[in-house]
């Protein structure tokens, strides 16, 4: 494909805007626009990577490290990414915070205690509960009130206070739901800031796995400015769903292996749906460039060769040129080809952004000898072959580029 028939447009310094090295690079080398579209050069390497999205090994083929996570997820560890993902230290286990299991501490196995009401003024929120009692937050279960609109059922979730109730997996549990408004509180027998699902009516009871594991907790009294001590499951209340409800933190402990786990941010680039093709071309820009533009691998490139002529005085170059263009391809190589009037450093400047395998040379000091200059473009060394050479040594160094 000839370079003008993609309105290539190469930029010499990174925009303003740029986010990312990776973006600021393919915005560069005319993959994006300014606002982060793809242009006919980004969408000509975004069809050459879906070429190759059924296969097993696509990663492994493209040079790009992933997380695999659970649900079938990858993602892209990087600072911007929009989503957040728990990773085991061993890197054993993996999966979105949302989601994520864990190892949950069971803080004591002492017996039940009698229930005790005590005045709490001004204590509707864990943080303010905790302090005024001087008990960690541990000892405390929190209340969070739902309502499901499927059926108008009310959802009450209990948590321990030093956990944070996960949206996605009490969406798995019990379907869709939204916060209750104050008169759904009340109606079902609850105090806000003060709850606890000790005497609630009609009411479906959700609590995470840990509670029957931790006894004596502090709990609402459904009553304005009072709490119970050593309310415990099973004897105070029961639930109709008992289940693994909160998110991991960093440093839980990972749920198959003596590890911790630790947060990272990253881009998901693909799950059960399929692959996230521009999220992946965003990936690959961050993980192979250098200072002169995108290294991109074989697999990954949106051409195989970056071929060029450098206009002569004695010696069409532009001939040779066009005839080893149709040449290449009649070999199965995809050739991007700068057919342009422009000068020399121009066109080896927009070689290096762009990031083909193997750039190609046609120029006519060469030429007089009928050899072209072929460079890996992951390698400094520059070489001279024959122009019958050229179809079997490019494609030996993008063999060779693949490793």
């Amino acid at each position: 494909m000839r370079y003008r028939e993609l309105s290539i447009t190469t930029q010499r310094q990174a925009p303003s805007n740029a986010r990312t090295l990776g973006f600021a690079w393919l915005n560069r080398a005319g993959y994006l626009s300014r606002l982060g579209e793809p242009t006919p050069l980004g969408r000509q390497a975004i069809a050459r990577l879906q070429s190759l999205g059924g296969s097993a090994d696509f990663f492994t083929r493209i040079g790009l490290p992933v997380i695999e996570a659970d649900e079938d997820e990858k993602f892209f560890a990087i600072s911007s990414g929009r989503s957040e993902v728990m990773q085991c230290s061993s890197g054993d286990y993996a999966a979105r915070r949302e989601i994520a299991r864990f190892r949950k501490p069971v803080f004591s196995t002492e017996e039940p205690l009698p229930l005790e009401k005590v005045a709490t003024p001004d204590c509707n929120t864990i943080e303010a509960l905790a302090a005024f009692l001087g008990i960690p937050k541990e000892r405390t279960a929190k209340a969070l009130m739902f309502v499901r609109p499927s059926d108008g059922r009310f959802v009450f979730v209990v948590v321990r206070g030093d956990m944070q109730l996960s949206e996605s997996k009490l969406a798995g549990l019990v379907g869709g739901y939204r916060p209750a408004a104050a008169e759904e509180i009340t109606a079902a027998g609850a105090a806000a800031g003060y709850a606890s699902p000790i005497g609630l009516r009609d009411a479906l009871i959700v609590t995470d796995d840990l509670i029957p594991l931790s006894p004596n907790l502090v709990a609402g009294a459904n009553q304005a400015g009072y709490h119970l001590k050593n309310v415990n499951y099973g004897r105070d209340y029961s639930a109709e769903i008992v289940a693994d409800a909160v998110m991991a933190a960093a440093g839980a402990a990972c749920p198959t292996c003596n590890g911790r786990l630790i947060s990272v941010q990253a881009e998901l680039l693909g799950d059960r749906s399929g692959h996230r093709f521009e999220a992946i071309l965003a990936a690959l820009a961050e993980v192979h460039h250098d200072d002169r533009g995108l290294s991109l691998p074989p697999a990954a490139a949106p051409f195989d060769v970056y071929l060029m002529h450098l206009p002569g005085k004695e010696l069409d170059t532009g001939e040779a040129a066009g005839e080893l263009h149709d040449s290449l391809q009649q070999a199965g190589l995809s050739v991007l080809y700068d057919d342009r009037d422009e000068r020399a450093g121009v066109k080896f400047n927009d070689a290096d952004l762009i990031g083909c395998p193997v750039r190609v040379v046609v120029g006519e000091k060469n030429l007089h000898e009928g050899m072209v200059e072929l460079k890996s473009r992951n390698t400094a060394e520059t070489r001279l072959f024959a122009l019958q050479e050229v179809i079997t040594q490019a494609g030996r160094m993008i063999g060779e580029a693949k490793g």
